[in-house]
């Protein structure tokens, strides 16, 4: 729990610094079984989602830079 909570400081830090939306997806899982329950089934792929949340955020940017 401590180093995926300092990973996500960072990654948030390193996000306001330079402006640029940083996503972070990483799965902080304790076994196997919940790594392959986040990666596809019951819960959803997590992966999928922190992918399509990067293209929607450099939509995003790219509207609000044609503002």
């Amino acid at each position: 729990d401590y180093v995926s909570a300092e990973v996500s400081k960072g990654v948030a830090a390193a996000g306001m610094a330079s402006g640029v939306p940083v996503i972070f997806g990483v799965l902080t899982t304790d076994t196997l079984e919940q790594a392959i329950e986040r990666a596809g089934s019951k819960s959803g792929n997590k992966g999928w989602d922190a992918a399509l949340s990067a293209v929607e955020m450099a939509n995003l940017m790219d509207t609000v830079a044609k503002i």
